[in-house]
């Protein structure tokens, strides 16, 4: 069977066919979630099929299932882009975060908790290693990494792979923010707070803390967006 590469940092390694348009996929979303990609920008199939080694029909299946997950836009004649959100994406986003955060924080099971406590409070040096550098791009993903790992906690793949498509959205509302330092940094504060909770072993408060956490982000976001005017449902 023929196979095609995929090369990224952390896998140099040939992929079979069956699983490469995932994995094609993976990578797309991560350079999504990490902020590498704006809002509204042209996707190329040459530039990306030639960096990733891969044929246009693996590249176009891709595509369709970051369409799926909203990631991407499709348009005929225009190809594909990064979705834009509008504040009703990120009305949902939130109702969607509370109750998978909260649940997961509120509802792992013991016998794992503490030792996936490790990524989150991981998650917390990473975001102080940006801070330190004035790395605020970085501080936006420690703090996405913050949150995945918060949802680990639940001890479900399920959960894992629904919240990391939710936070690769995430990504693309944040861009709206002028200023993601005066956005991002106090989130930092909050992420250390919530951590030290969790190791004191107390879900309860970081529960608490961390639903009026998603309250006040939600209600930065969607003030930033009237001040854009993007208040219309997006396509696709």
């Amino acid at each position: 069977m023929t196979t095609e590469t995929v090369q990224t940092a952390e896998d140099h390694s040939p992929i079979d066919r069956p699983s490469i348009a995932e994995r094609v996929a993976d990578v797309l979303r991560a350079r999504i979630t990490e902020g590498h990609y704006q809002p509204g920008s042209r996707l190329s199939e040459e530039a990306i099929g030639g960096e990733l080694k891969i044929s246009r029909n693996t590249l176009r299946e891709a595509f369709r299932l970051l369409t799926h997950e909203r990631l991407l836009l499709h348009e005929p004649y225009r190809g594909v882009s990064v979705r834009v959100l509008t504040v009703h994406d990120v009305v949902d986003l939130y109702r969607v975060r509370k109750v998978i955060e909260c649940g997961a924080v509120a509802g792992g099971l013991v016998a794992t908790y503490k030792a996936r406590l490790g990524r989150v409070t991981a998650a917390v040096a990473e975001g102080e290693a940006a801070e330190t550098s004035g790395d605020w791009l970085a501080l936006g993903t420690a703090n996405i990494r913050f949150h995945q790992a918060l949802v680990a906690l639940g001890d479900s793949p399920r959960l894992d792979d629904l919240m990391r498509g939710i936070l690769a959205e995430l990504r693309l509302v944040f861009h709206v923010m002028d200023d993601p330092r005066r956005f991002h940094e106090p989130y930092l504060a909050r992420n250390r707070e919530i951590a030290g909770l969790l190791v004191a072993g107390d879900r309860t408060g970081a529960v608490s803390m961390l639903a009026d956490y998603l309250d006040d982000a939600e209600s930065q976001l969607v003030h930033a967006y009237s001040l854009t005017g993007s208040t219309a449902d997006s396509a696709g």
